[in-house]
Order: C-alpha cells, then sequence, then structure tokens
C-alpha cells in the first residue's frame, strides 16, 4: 500500500507541473495561476471539515500547520515561477537538491542522521546537476555556473529551500494531527496567504489575469484535484517515513518529468538530462539503502 500511495504522489506531482507550466506559457502570472490554485483547493477541502472534529486539534498542530502552509505558499509562487522560464526536463531534476536540504534541516532540527552511505547519495545527487545542461563553446563559465546563473533554475532553488523548510514544521503537524487534517488546513490557510500575495504584488494585472483566466478553467479544476492529491499522499508518507527518505522517494519521479517535458513540450536534450537524472536517482537509491 505504501508503495502505491509514493508512485500515486509522484504520478500527481509530474502532471500539476505540467498543468502548472501550460497555463503559465499562456501569459498568466505565476501567482495569479497559485492563487486560484489554492481558490480550488478550499473548494475541495470545505466538505472535508465535516469529516473530522477540528477542535481537538492541538495547540502544536495549529502552530506548525500555519507555518507550513506560509512556507509552501511561498514555496509554490517561486515553483510556478520557475516553471513559467525553465524546461520541465531540467525543473524536474532540480527537484533532487530537496533531498540534500532537507537532510540537513532534519539533522539540525529533528535529529534525523542518515549513515555515511546516505552522505554519499548526496553527494551524487550534486554531482548529477552537472549534466543538465550542455557545454557551450560560446560562454566561457562551465555548466554547472551556467545553471546556476540561470533564472528560472534560481527560482526553483528558492522554492525547494522553502519546501525544505516546510517540510519540518509539516511532518510535525501530521504527527500532532493526521493526513487529512494537515491536507485541509494546508490548503484552507494556503489560499487566503496567496490572495494576499497577489494583491501586494499584482495590482495591476488582476482584471486582465481574470479575463484570460476564463478560457483555462478546467485546466485549473484538473490542476487543484492533482495537488490535492499530491498534498495528502505527502501526509501519508510523511506520517510513516523519515523526512529524507520520504523526499528520496520522491525524486524518483523526475525521470518521468524529463519523458514529459520531451513529449508535451517538445524539449531538447533529452538524453543528456536523462543522464543526470540517473545519476541524481543513484543518489537517491543510495540515501534510500543507507
Amino acid at each position: 500500500m505504501e508503495l502505491l500511495v509514493v508512485f500515486g504522489r509522484l504520478l500527481f506531482s509530474s502532471f500539476a507541473n505540467v498543468f502548472q507550466k501550460k497555463i503559465a506559457l499562456k501569459g498568466l502570472h505565476p501567482f495569479f495561476i497559485v492563487m486560484v490554485s489554492y481558490l480550488v483547493l478550499s473548494i475541495i477541502c470545505v466538505p472535508l471539515l465535516w469529516t473530522f472534529n477540528p477542535s481537538l486539534l492541538s495547540q502544536s498542530f495549529w502552530i506548525n500547520i500555519f507555518f507550513a502552509a506560509l512556507l509552501d505558499m511561498a514555496g509554490t509562487l517561486f515553483l510556478v515561477m520557475s516553471l513559467s522560464k525553465t524546461d520541465l526536463s531540467v525543473f524536474g531534476p532540480l527537484n533532487a537538491y530537496k533531498v540534500v536540504i532537507s537532510m540537513l534541516l532534519a539533522m539540525l532540527f529533528l535529529g534525523e542522521i542518515p549513515n555515511t552511505q546516505g552522505f554519499m547519495g548526496v553527494g551524487v545527487i550534486v554531482i548529477g546537476s552537472y549534466f543538465l545542461f550542455p557545454s557551450n563553446p560560446h560562454i566561457s563559465t562551465n555548466r554547472l555556473v551556467s545553471l546556476l546563473s540561470d533564472r528560472g533554475v534560481q527560482y526553483r532553488f528558492l522554492s525547494i529551500l522553502l519546501f525544505s523548510i516546510g517540510t519540518l514544521p509539516l511532518k510535525k503537524a501530521v504527527i500532532a494531527g493526521d493526513a487529512i487534517s494537515t491536507t485541509v488546513f494546508w490548503c484552507l490557510i494556503g489560499f487566503p496567504l496567496a490572495i494576499i500575495a497577489n494583491t501586494l504584488f499584482l495590482r495591476d494585472n488582476f482584471a486582465k489575469d481574470i479575463k484570460q483566466s476564463q478560457n483555462h478553467i478546467y485546466a485549473f479544476l484538473y490542476l487543484g484535484i492533482l495537488i490535492f492529491l499530491m498534498q495528502y499522499m505527502t501526509m501519508l508518507v510523511f506520517s510513516k517515513l523519515l523526512i529524507v527518505y520520504s523526499l528520496a522517494l520522491f525524486q524518483l519521479g523526475m525521470v518521468l518529468q524529463v519523458f514529459l517535458g520531451y513529449k508535451i513540450f517538445n524539449e531538447k536534450h533529452i538524453l543528456r538530462r536523462l543522464t543526470a537524472c540517473m545519476v541524481m536517482v543513484a543518489g537517491s537509491i543510495l540515501v534510500l539503502k543507507a
């Protein structure tokens, strides 16, 4: 059952990224895309409030779910900004860095200490990212520098950092509550936060985005459903496994994202990026087997 949940999470996450990129390519601002996504999530979650008793949830749950929702909403903003500027076949493999950051944070704050093989796996993940961009004879910098200087990649690293920090209160919330209550309030708290971000930074674009979004109602609906299922399955996995091992499992979806980037968006350098994926997957497996 756990394996089925993990692979379901991988599928839902990958196809959610496809819809986010497709909508972003239509000209809608990433902040607006995130806000409407949370609107759909809230519509899904309101009826689910009657499946449990919120008054029984502890103070620890409320504190942790608030900070988890805040960090993840901000991470989602940068995630969609990254997808609007970066190939999906680069975006996907970069998710492996979440293992690196989350392992360090979990070591510091949760006392989850991997063994030597786990650290070796992290090193392999870093090495694999070197192969994501081809060398360019017209640019004097090496491929790793080119990767790090790309604006979309920088947004991706910011989203990874925020998501990685967010996994700490998120796991504490799911332990204090359960998977369904954590998922529901992650969505409901995130919606007003997304409205605030959209209001502060995109006042002039709001009317234009509203009008343009009317042509993509079904895409937003599918996106919201995919994110909800992804998040719920994430909570199920977090309730069973250590954070670093949970995130290492999720990295296996990077191969699917490279394939989807090639098939749906006609992205190039697929063999090179598949090679990078294989190296990063090897690093994830080392972490899993540690």
